[in-house]
């Protein structure tokens, strides 16, 4: 794994002699990638939330992540444009029959903080899945921010989709579900 004090420098050096010293866009999203394979989150779900895979089979597990752009404290436009931060959001979303079981990670890439949870939820409980698109200011740049969006009476989650190319065909199947659930 790449040290987290280079890391840093790819979002805080500056000036000619910074770019010299900090990492490429492609190094920063492979340590990322690195770094998610590395936790094995997948397994660190099922473990935290007691379960058995063959239990929450209704259909596919969902695996959704991305940087977060709302939530950080270093960030940089990359020279191919895409934004990153230190924080880097993922959740493992697993389907029973009567259930959906929700694990959240957030990690730093710059240090080694992290936040993790677990959520159920009763298909009849959730008020929807959808997805949601927003033009930010993410330092002093206009920034199109993709997330997807779990609602609950009185409470939403949300997770950076940023790095998940097929996410509005993950999402539409997680939605036909809910829809058969509530139907």
């Amino acid at each position: 794994m790449v040290e987290k004090a280079k890391l840093l420098k790819y979002f805080t050096a500056t000036g000619c002699i910074g770019n010299l010293l900090r990492m490429k866009d492609e190094e920063v999203d492979a340590a990322t990638s690195s770094t998610l394979r590395s936790l094995n989150l997948k397994q660190r779900a099922l473990g935290k939330i007691g379960l058995d895979e063959d239990q929450v089979s209704e259909i596919p597990p969902v695996h959704l992540h991305g940087y977060s752009l709302d939530r950080f404290e270093h960030g940089r436009i990359g020279k191919d444009g895409k934004a990153r931060t230190n924080k880097y959001e993922t959740i493992w979303l697993f389907f029973s029959d009567a259930q959906v079981y929700m694990y959240s990670y957030t990690f730093d890439l710059t240090s080694d903080n992290k936040k993790e949870t677990t959520e159920e939820y009763f298909y009849k409980d959730i008020v929807s899945f959808s997805t949601s698109s927003e033009t930010i200011d993410f330092l002093l740049n206009k920034r199109e921010y993709n997330r997807f969006k779990l609602t609950v009476p009185g409470d939403s989650f949300f997770c950076s989709i940023g790095g998940v190319a097929d996410a509005e065909q993950i999402i539409g199947a997680m939605k036909q579900k809910l829809r058969e659930k509530k139907g």
